[in-house]
C-alpha cells in the first residue's frame, strides 16, 4: 500500500517536513513489515514531525501506532495526523525522556483518532534518529525505560547512524558528527558497541542489524 493518492489531496508544503523522514520511510517500513509480524502495539518515542507515524500506520494496518514526543512537537504531529488519519494511529502522548516514565496509552480519550481500541501493553518501542541528538545520559535512560516497559520477547527497534568499533562508517557520518557536536557537545553519533552493551544491561539483546541507506542502520533488540 502507498500514500500516493493521499499526497494528491494534501498540500505537503503546508506541513512540517523532514527530508530525512521522506527518504528513509520506505526502507524502514520494509524492515518493520518483517519485524512486527505477530506484534500489534507500538510506542514511537520522538515522533518529530509525525511523518513516519502516518506512513507506517497506513502501511501496517494491523499495528496500533502510538506517537509520543515533548509537547512542543505535538502540533507538528497532529497536523500530519489530521492530513492522513488512520484508525490505528494515535495522537501524541507527552513524553520527555529527562523527566517522564514511559507514557501510558489512554485510547479512550476523545482526542485519539480511534477511541474504540482496547488498551494493551506496548510490545514494541520504535525510535528513529534520536540517539545521536539526545545526550548519552538520556540514551541510558531510554534503554532503562524500554527494558522496564517491554514484556519478555518485546522489541526495541532503533534507527540511525552508528560508529563501528569506534570508527565512522563513512566520511559523511564523520562530517555529520562534527556538525552535531559543534551545535551541542552532548550530541553525536554513538558507538554501536556501547549501545549493545547498554541494551544488554537492561535485558535487551541485539537480534538483528539491518544496513540502511545513507550509512544508517536499524538495530532490533528483543527483551530476554
Amino acid at each position: 500500500m502507498h500514500d500516493d493518492n493521499l499526497k494528491s489531496k494534501v498540500d505537503i508544503a503546508a506541513l512540517p517536513f523532514s527530508q530525512a523522514c521522506e527518504n528513509n520511510k520506505q526502507p524502514i517500513l520494509e524492515v518493520l513489515q518483517t519485524e512486527l509480524q505477530g506484534f500489534n502495539h507500538v510506542l514511537e518515542i520522538g515522533s518529530g514531525t509525525g511523518q513516519h507515524s502516518v506512513y507506517f500506520a497506513l502501511n501496517l494496518p494491523e499495528v496500533q501506532w502510538q506517537t509520543s514526543d515533548v509537547t512542543g512537537n505535538h502540533r507538528h504531529i497532529v497536523a500530519w495526523h489530521n492530513a492522513y488519519p488512520a484508525p490505528n494511529l494515535y495522537s501524541p502522548l507527552a513524553f520527555d525522556l529527562a523527566h517522564d516514565s514511559v507514557p501510558v496509552s489512554s485510547h479512550s480519550d476523545s482526542g485519539h483518532l480511534n477511541s474504540s481500541h482496547v488498551d494493551k501493553p506496548y510490545d514494541v518501542i520504535f525510535t528513529a534518529n534520536t540517539l545521536h541528538i539526545i545526550s548519552w545520559a538520556l540514551v541510558e535512560r531510554l534503554f532503562a525505560l524500554a527494558g522496564e516497559a517491554l514484556p519478555v520477547d518485546g522489541k526495541l527497534i532503533v534507527y540511525g547512524p552508528f560508529n563501528e568499533h569506534g570508527k565512522y562508517t563513512s566520511e559523511g557520518n564523520q562530517r555529520f558528527d562534527r556538525m552535531l557536536r559543534a551545535g551541542n557537545p552532548d550530541s553525536g553519533i554513538r558507538d554501536k558497541e556501547d549501545i549493545v552493551s547498554l541494551a544488554t544491561a537492561h535485558h535487551l539483546l541485539l537480534c538483528k542489524t539491518y544496513a540502511m541507506p545513507a550509512n544508517n542502520q536499524l538495530l532490533v533488540f528483543q527483551k530476554s
